[in-house]
């Protein structure tokens, strides 16, 4: 058995700070430190403390890994509603008379932050990144941070994906994650500054940047340099500038050649340079054509496999960068094109490596289990951060809001309806250029680019037999645990995608699982047991032309859910060579 990465580290490995790469590749500046590392920490069960005063700090956490995780140094998986953090921070010497940008990858779920005692800003929403300019609050050369997190472990109203509401983990529901869990940094930069830059290349060789300041400003422009392309510029109007540039000849991003072209962008005073950021982009469309997903106009079939996005030590933390990459090189390998990262919002970096590797990506946000006003809301409001924070990556090809009805589990009411379709509509609005699932896996309205569907029918003969009549019309679409359609919307002759199957179990021997270890139809015996079922699955999957593509459950053990092709720790179940071979049957 062929060890794919060794995942527990040494304490040796650990002296260091955690997770010292630049936390987001496609918007970076040069002038930045990383705060990953010891913080002082606190439980507060009684949510009796509004702010820093009063809170007395007893343990040490490292950051940035949840305190259920073991990485984090505690280890602590019982329900804590309430935690905060504290960390004394120097100012850089080369630093003085910059503005002060604190951000933080994520903190689940409601967070907010001090400054040498000051509030310096609040956010809600566990998944996304958000920054703030703490420039007026910091005197000196150095200050200290406070962070309250609030994530209540029982609420199903709050977007939590596979975290569970209950205290130990079961079938599907894994261990939740509280408080900061991804990373959080300082950056230097001018008097004002580039928020964000929305980049939209066209196979032409044209490429537009949307970009937005932080403040309006007089005699402002923003240029962008592509590397091997002369400079383009616009002046900043209102907050904003468009600047429009041409690569000659570009070379296109695909999965065979995964091109991206580096770029940098410079708000200028006349010569003053304010902020300068570092991106990049690929050149590549998106499409839908006779029934078939396309690339650059040329037909791909979707080979994807299920992420989840766990990790042993870590729970939604990867306990390094190379964890990331190991991951997406160990499902090339078994013959995967791409990945469904189900249920979470995935580290940037993961976006960062899947860019530079030629993997596809379908982006899926973190559901609620339960509908009212209040969960719309902020979930939407949260979806669209997410969007914002990925558009720019030419791996995403999908987005998929919402999966298997869950945040809007009473479907045949118009008010959830008209939730999944208003999501489908908005993601349209904010991103023109990638297909979006209404529902992933069943209950469709007529709102969706793909028409996805889960089935974990255990046999090939079975699958055949189930859908030998699929796209033939007049015939129905086979209904899975629920109905394929929400009654009275008709099919609209989206590609069938087969977002869920298999979840073949199998435990090799020496493997540590949980006594409540389970798998979808049981656990096979052997590897070869196991391989014989999934063949006849994918040899079922070839004789049903109209699946445009298929996502296999699932790359990972994750704790008692032992559906994957590999380990929970990472350890190859199969011959790679082996499934490459199935995969390699779809075409």
């Amino acid at each position: 058995m062929r060890r794919v990465f060794l995942l527990l580290l040494t304490a040796t490995a650990f002296a260091a700070t955690p997770r010292p790469e630049v936390p987001q590749p496609q918007f970076s500046r040069e002038q930045w430190v990383s705060l990953n590392g010891p913080w002082q920490f606190a439980f507060d069960d009684s949510a009796s403390l509004a702010d820093p005063r009063g809170v007395t700090f007893t343990k040490t956490i490292t950051v940035p890994f949840a305190f259920e995780s073991k990485l984090s140094g505690i280890g602590d998986t019982s329900q804590h509603p309430v935690v905060w953090y504290r960390r004394r921070v120097d100012i850089p010497r080369d630093w003085p008379g910059r503005h002060l940008l604190l951000h933080f990858g994520a903190v689940d779920y409601r967070a907010s932050v001090w400054i040498d005692g000051k509030l310096a800003g609040t956010h809600r929403g566990g998944n996304v990144p958000f920054v703030f300019d703490i420039t007026p609050l910091v005197h000196g050369r150095n200050a200290t941070i406070v962070v309250r997190a609030e994530d209540s472990p029982t609420d199903r109203y709050q977007p939590r994906g596979k975290q569970y509401w209950q205290p130990k983990s079961r079938s599907i529901w894994y261990t939740r994650t509280s408080g900061i869990w991804q990373s959080v940094w300082m950056e230097a930069t001018g008097e004002n500054y580039l928020e964000r830059v929305r980049i939209t290349p066209s196979n032409d060789g044209t490429v537009r940047f949307e970009a937005l300041l932080a403040h309006e400003g007089k005699d402002l422009e923003v240029s962008a340099v592509i590397a091997g392309a002369p400079e383009a510029s616009a002046k900043v109007a209102e907050r904003r500038a468009v600047v429009d540039a041409k690569v000659a000849d570009p070379k296109l991003w695909s999965v065979e050649s995964p091109n991206l072209y580096d770029v940098v962008f410079e708000l200028r005073r006349g010569k003053q340079v304010l902020d300068r950021v570092h991106s990049y982009f690929g050149f590549r469309t998106i499409a839908v054509q006779n029934g078939r997903v396309t690339i650059n106009n040329q037909p791909v079939y979707l080979k994807w496999v299920l992420d989840q996005g766990y990790w042993p030590d870590g729970i939604l933390t990867a306990p390094t960068d190379e964890a990331l990459v190991a991951d997406i090189r160990a499902s090339q390998e078994m013959g995967f094109n791409g990945a469904r990262k189900h249920q979470k919002v995935e580290d940037p970096r993961f976006l960062y490596w899947a860019d530079k590797m030629g993997y596809l990506i379908s982006s899926e946000m973190a559901n609620a289990q339960r509908y009212d006003a209040e969960y719309a809301g902020a979930f939407t409001e949260e979806w669209i951060e997410c969007v914002e924070r990925d558009y720019n990556h030419p791996s995403i090809i999908v987005w998929a809001p919402i999966n298997e009805s869950w945040g809007v589990p009473a479907l045949v009411e118009p008010v959830q309806q008209a939730h999944i379709k208003a999501l489908y509509e908005l993601t349209h609005s904010l991103d023109n250029t990638r297909l979006v699932i209404d529902n992933e896996g069943w209950e469709h309205t007529t709102s969706t680019d793909l028409f996805a569907f889960h089935d974990y029918v255990p046999q090939g003969k079975e699958l055949a037999e189930k859908y030998k009549n699929l796209g033939v019309p007049g015939s129905d679409i086979p209904d899975i645990s629920k109905k394929a359609l929400i009654p009275g919307y008709p099919y609209n002759g989206t590609p069938f995608y087969l977002s869920e199957f298999g979840g073949i179990a199998f435990i090799p021997d020496k493997s540590k699982v949980p006594q409540e270890a389970w798998g979808y139809s049981g656990v096979e015996p052997t590897a070869d047991a196991a391989l014989k079922r999934l063949r006849g699955l994918y040899e079922a999957i070839t004789g049903v032309r109209v699946i445009a593509g298929i996502c296999y459950t699932q790359l990972t053990d994750v704790e008692q859910e032992v559906n994957g092709l590999l380990t929970f720790d990472r350890h190859a179940k199969f011959d790679a060579s082996k499934l490459k071979e199935l995969n390699a049957l779809l075409k």
